[in-house]
Formats: structure tokens, sequence, C-alpha cells
């Protein structure tokens, strides 16, 4: 799995949260399993920590929403 941010990037942005939740939990049973070669596995790390991302700010918009309904429900 070669990983390249150049043409990857465009992609991320369409990702949905559940998109990109499925396909770190994907990196991360790779990166268990073991068997891969040092570089893959940079490789594999360097995936999630960006499917993490994602992941943080699907989760930091819905919190956001969520607040700002309260505090129109609150007004």
């Amino acid at each position: 799995m070669e990983w390249d941010p150049m043409t990857d990037t465009t992609k991320d942005e369409q990702l949905s949260y559940e998109q990109a939740r499925g396909e770190l939990a994907s990196v991360v049973e790779r990166l268990e399993a073991g068997g891969t070669s040092l570089e893959e596995s940079l490789a594999l790390w360097e995936r999630g920590e960006q499917l993490a991302g994602i992941c943080q700010r699907w989760l930091d918009g819905a919190r956001a929403r969520i607040d700002a309904a309260r505090q129109r429900a609150e007004d």
C-alpha cells in the first residue's frame, strides 16, 4: 500500500466520517498483524495519522453543531 499525499488529498476531503474510520480500522489491523516492511509500516502509520485527523475534524464539527443547537435552544 503506497499512499501518495499529492493524489489522495482531494479524495480525503470527500471521505465521510464512517469511510475514514473504516479505513483507519483497516490500517490499524494491518499494523497489528505485522509482517510489513519498515517502509510500509511507516506509510501505514502516516496514513493512519491522516485518517485520525479527518475523523477528529468530523467529530469537532459535530460537537460545534450540537453546541450551537443547544445554545439556540437556551436562547
